[in-house]
């Protein structure tokens, strides 16, 4: 970080670009488990994936550790194995290829549209093979894409399982909400989150056998849970193992933040939308580019990110870097994937023009429930400033 200019103003306290908002009711609720004697998956998990299911709309929703876990079991259900081959863009966290890997299938990287930084119909269907099994689509930085368009355009066969780690409580074009669309839909409640639990995520399903085989799968393929095994008198205490499961399971103590977290929406999504609003208004003008939407209401505006133009006089970095002199945690979603070399090995790396470009001038701003009018208008400010 640069040191600040002789006679400088004291720096703010640092400004994350995103944290959670916990107050007294998710304390109280976490002390309330823990004065129950039973902290792990038991029945307040399942309280939350019922209220789960309920607020998204979809017949089922399971929790895990976290949108990870969800999207590896998702793609293990939907039978992706070696040999098979799983689409994702390279615009987006780590997690969406790895899972890819951990199934011993290949990830593909596609490029993203130029607007909404999400993959399209199009953009899916340049990267398809035989050999496609499966597409995860990220909803990125909480603008929910038009799945039932990537739906039509995909072969019979091929599933669709939906990244949308930032995108809990947002709408899909035709107004739905994410979550409803049919396919495994995958959230996370990381601590930056819409809806944070520290840790942790679930998956919504319409199909009740993928829904059962992904609650048995998040527990070593256990046929029942240590709640029922314990506190059910004609539970199995003991079963033989018929395949491999995991170690992906929700806890109590989550569980009982992530009630009061949900109950909560409503006030979160309206200071997310105030945030938008200012620096979509007070950086109008500057050399760059906002994701198309970033304040409509169907966006969650999990992350607020902007586009440097290539021809702007500071970079990205400069910009970045003049941010957080100023204690204004800017930072950066995402270095593209497809160049890395866990995943290309000695293969040519694949060429994304629109990715590529985006890439080079990407940056997030502070946004979050935590994030007052006064915190955006100085980032805005700061912004305008280093910009010239």
């Amino acid at each position: 970080m640069r040191e600040p200019p002789p006679n400088a103003p004291p720096l703010r306290d640092y400004l994350p670009f995103g944290k959670p908002d916990f107050g007294d009711r998710e304390i109280e609720a976490v002390t309330r488990v823990l004065r129950s004697g039973w902290v792990g998956m038991g029945p307040e998990t399942m309280a939350f994936e019922r209220e789960l299911a309920q607020a998204i709309g979809s017949p089922h929703a399971v929790t895990v550790s976290s949108c990870t876990a969800g999207l590896h079991l998702a793609l293990r259900v939907a039978g992706v194995g070696p040999g098979d081959e799983v689409v994702c863009p390279s615009l987006t966290w780590c997690s969406s290829a790895n899972v890819a890997l951990y199934l011993g299938a290949r990830p593909v990287f596609c490029d993203v549209d130029p607007e909404t930084l999400s993959v399209s119909p199009a953009t899916v269907a340049a990267a398809l093979t035989p050999r496609t099994k499966a597409v995860v689509a990220v909803h990125f930085a909480g603008l929910p894409i038009d799945v039932a368009a990537l739906r039509a355009a995909l072969p019979e066969g091929v599933a669709i399982v939906e990244d949308a780690a930032h995108a809990f409580g947002g709408r899909y074009p035709d107004g739905r909400l994410v979550g409803t669309s049919g396919n495994a839909c995958c959230f996370s409640f990381y601590a930056n989150k819409v809806l944070s639990t520290g840790e942790g995520g679930a998956v919504a399903l319409a199909d009740g056998r993928a829904a059962d085989e992904i609650r048995s799968l998040r527990l070593h393929a256990l046929p029942n849970d240590a709640w029922k095994r314990f506190t059910h008198p004609k539970s199995v205490l003991n079963a033989n193992l018929t395949r491999l499961g995991y170690k992906a399971n929700y806890t109590d103590l989550q569980a009982a933040i992530g009630r009061v977290q949900l109950a909560r929406q409503g006030e979160f999504a309206a200071r997310r939308a105030a945030v938008a609003a200012i620096y979509r208004e007070a950086l109008d003008g500057l050399p760059l580019a906002f994701q198309r939407d970033c304040t409509h209401p169907r966006h969650t505006r999990h992350m607020f990110v902007v586009v440097l133009d290539e021809g702007a006089r500071t970079g990205r970095d400069d910009l970045l870097l003049a941010l957080r002199a100023r204690n204004l945690g800017a930072t950066i979603h995402y270095e593209p994937l497809h160049a890395m070399p866990l995943y290309n090995e000695a293969r040519e790396p694949p060429r994304l023009p629109h990715t590529e470009r985006i890439a080079r001038g990407i940056l997030t701003l502070p946004i979050g429930a935590c994030v007052s009018d006064d915190d955006a208008r100085e980032v805005a400010a700061a912004v305008r400033e280093a910009l010239g």
